[in-house]
């Protein structure tokens, strides 16, 4: 006894000894101070690497000290504060060098340090005028990054300073010089040479080029680079640049497409479109040269020209959005009451004369008739029942299932129970065996709902509803088991608004019976009828109702009307430049007689328009939480600035910005630039009429010239008042 005494002190003595590094790390734990107690268990642990208690306690606060550190990382990256976020970064690295996020997280704050530098350099390029190096940083940043909100707000912004038909300036200031042509029947070269001592352009034409080729033109008022393209593409000759001011001029055949047109390889990785239908759509309006997807990764490897591939990057960017869901709020009640009444006298059902048995009953087998004076009646004991029973009851059965389902997904519910069903199959080839199987029978309450969301925040919802239950078992061949079963269902399709709630009810089971047990013939008299039998009334009454609620959770995120609209070239080369002119261009008239020389005299500057001429159109008329839409419409070569003014209690955007005043919208609208606002339309505003106006209008040109602005249009419109 001492002995195991004493082995109990020596346990107790070390557990002591290794208590106080647990206790300390709980203690530093309970207050959040994760890291400060991964290092005390460390300190712990390097010097009993034995003790099982203190390496489990070390696990579970590494866990937890790298977990918040992966948070904090996180929070501190989407704020960009990068220096903070590094620093945490070295912290994770040193509490678990093997963390499974830690080479993610290094390699995204590093790609999100290096976007911010760029991003920055593209909102200095754009307000600098230089669209196309704005373009490419925008570009550049969502090849990497899909959703990054300030690539995205850099590319809309760039789509928008840059008109449809509007000459893109890549290639340099030296294209941008206002040029006059006046040439009629001039030798190619000639033209050229012209062009090469106004501009300071060098030109180097392939060999195939025919440099005594006849060229009549007249342009005045064109850049360099309109009347370069004008030129070319008459001629069917197409171009290179070799750098900012040297161009190759060769012949737009397939053959020297092939010998001289750069291709870039790029690989586009989807986030929400199916690459597949994305290939169709490249391969359909792009025609781009090759193509390779990767199912496994939802990607592209699209190689062309770098016009086709600026084509292509817009064309996923307007269908690679994510698929709108909606939560579906249902509650589905089954309605239930049963009635019972019985009321009546049980007589006996038979009734006995014969001779007494030895055990009180009648003597059994056959008996004489002399003995008859010995015979006597009998009948069941009791001989009258009087039956006086009423039960009654009520059920509420309740199911309220919250679903969030994928547009155009289908979603299913099942609340019930599986019933077993055996089948057997007897084989009689020689030797007779049976053999069984099972098979399940669903019982209970089936709904099936596929939604469909509209623009306009409502919803189409296919709704299928069937309820059953076991009305009772049967017993086939075999002592195979079947189930009678009793069902009720109904489908339907709805379009409900964001929030709105519909009831489906009628779907009732109303079931009456009436029993009697008793003497025939007398048990049917009416009341008198229950002095010789039991008479039992059973009423049974069920209804299921039905309530569903869509909510919207996200929508379709359309994209602006500058983003959806794109210039896709000529049919020969996709997403090839446009050789339209700017509307200050003109196009000369051959002379009557004489020889045309050639001039390349800057165009006279255009005089600035009077005042400036701002369209307003607004949805005349949306459904109460419908959309409106303000399209805004620049018809001068000015930029205009203002804002957007709206009641804040009753509209609200589509798409915020963030540090926008509540009741106002900041717009800016390039010359002759186009643009689409979203409001959505609050509740209280249903039912009322509401105007839309716009504030603080100002329209500046290139040089600093201004100019009044002169709306066009009228703000107001109607919603509709909740049916």
């Amino acid at each position: 006894m001492k002995q195991h005494f004493l082995i109990l002190v020596s346990a107790a003595l070390l557990a002591a000894c290794a208590n106080p590094a647990l206790r300390q790390a709980e203690d530093l734990g309970r207050s959040n101070q994760w890291p400060a107690a991964l290092r005390v268990l460390d300190d712990a642990v390097s010097k009993d690497p034995t003790d099982p208690q203190l390496r489990a306690a070390q696990v579970r606060a590494r866990e937890q000290a790298t977990a918040r550190l992966v948070l904090q990382i996180e929070a501190l990256r989407g704020a960009g504060r990068w220096d903070e976020a590094s620093a945490l970064l070295s912290q994770l690295a040193m509490a678990d060098a093997r963390h499974p996020r830690l080479a993610a997280l290094t390699t995204e704050i590093e790609r999100s340090r290096r976007q911010d530098a760029q991003l920055t350099t593209g909102r200095a390029a754009l307000k600098e005028g230089r669209i196309e190096r704005a373009d490419a940083v925008a570009r550049e940043i969502l090849a990497e990054s899909p959703q990054h909100p300030g690539a995205r707000l850099l590319a809309s912004q760039v789509a928008q300073a840059r008109p449809l038909e509007s000459a893109v300036g890549e290639l340099g200031p030296a294209f941008q010089k206002p040029v006059t042509l006046e040439f009629r029947e001039a030798p190619l070269r000639q033209v050229f040479e012209a062009l090469a001592r106004s501009s300071g352009v060098n030109f180097v034409f392939d060999k195939d080029v025919r440099a005594d080729t006849r060229v009549t033109v007249f342009l005045r008022g064109v850049t360099m680079d309109e009347a370069m393209r004008v030129i070319l593409n008459t001629q069917q000759l197409d171009r290179k640049l070799l750098n900012d001011t040297s161009v190759l001029i060769f012949p737009n055949t397939a053959a020297k497409q092939r010998e001289h047109q750069e291709l870039i390889t790029r690989t586009l990785y989807l986030t929400n479109a199916d690459v597949k239908q994305v290939q169709a759509m490249v391969r359909t309006i792009a025609k781009v040269r090759d193509i390779h997807i990767d199912e496994r990764l939802n990607l592209l490897v699209v190689r062309d020209t770098p016009e086709v591939l600026r084509l292509v990057e817009k064309l996923i960017a307007s269908v690679d959005l994510p698929e709108p869901e909606v939560m579906l709020e249902v509650e589905v009640m089954e309605l239930a009451t049963d009635q019972v009444d019985a009321l009546g006298l049980q007589l006996p059902d038979t009734v006995s004369y014969g001779l007494p048995g030895i055990n009180g009953g009648l003597a059994a087998g056959q008996v004489f008739l002399g003995q008859r004076d010995q015979f006597r009646a009998t009948i069941a004991n009791p001989a009258i029942v009087a039956t006086l029973r009423g039960t009654s009851g009520n059920s509420n059965i309740l199911a309220n299932p919250k679903i969030r389902v994928r547009n155009r997904d289908k979603a299913k519910v099942h609340i019930g129970q599986k019933l077993p069903v055996f089948t057997t199959t007897t084989n009689f080839n020689g030797s007779t065996s049976v053999a069984a199987s099972v098979s399940y029978l669903d019982v209970g309450l089936k709904l099936d709902v596929e939604p469909t969301i509209q623009l306009d925040n409502d919803v189409v919802i296919k709704v299928g509803l069937e309820v059953s239950n076991l009305i009772r078992q049967v017993t086939g061949p075999g002592s195979t088991t079947a189930y009678e079963i009793g069902t009720r269902n109904t489908s339907t399709v709805l379009r409900l608004a964001d929030g709105e709630t519909q009831v489906l009810a009628g779907l009732i089971n109303d079931e009456d019976r009436k029993s009697a047990v008793g003497v025939p013939g007398l048990s049917r008299i009416p009341v008198l009828g229950r002095l010789f039998g039991t008479q039992t009334d059973t009423r049974n009454k069920t209804e299921v109702v039905l309530l569903i609620t869509p909510r919207v959770v996200r929508n379709l995120a359309v994209p602006d009307a500058s983003l959806t609209r794109l210039a896709s070239g000529i049919d020969a080369s996709p997403g090839a430049f446009s050789s339209l002119l700017r509307r200050e261009a003109r196009v000369g008239v051959a002379p009557a007689s004489g020889v045309a020389a050639p001039a390349a005299a800057p165009a006279q500057p255009v005089a600035a328009p009077a005042e400036a001429t701002l369209k307003l159109d607004v949805t005349p008329q949306v459904p109460a939480g419908g959309t409106v839409s303000v399209a805004l419409k620049n018809d001068s070569g000015l930029q205009i600035k203002g804002e957007l003014e709206y009641d804040a209690s009753k509209l609200t955007p589509a798409q915020p910005i963030p540090g926008a005043s509540p009741g106002r919208y900041p717009i800016e609208l390039p010359p002759r630039g186009e643009r689409v606002v979203a409001l959505r339309a609050l509740p209280p505003a249903a039912g009322q009429v509401l105007n839309v106006s716009l504030s603080g209008l100002s329209a500046s040109g290139l040089n600093g010239e201004s100019a009044p602005v002169r709306l066009d249009g009228a703000g107001l419109l109607t919603v509709d008042a909740v049916k």
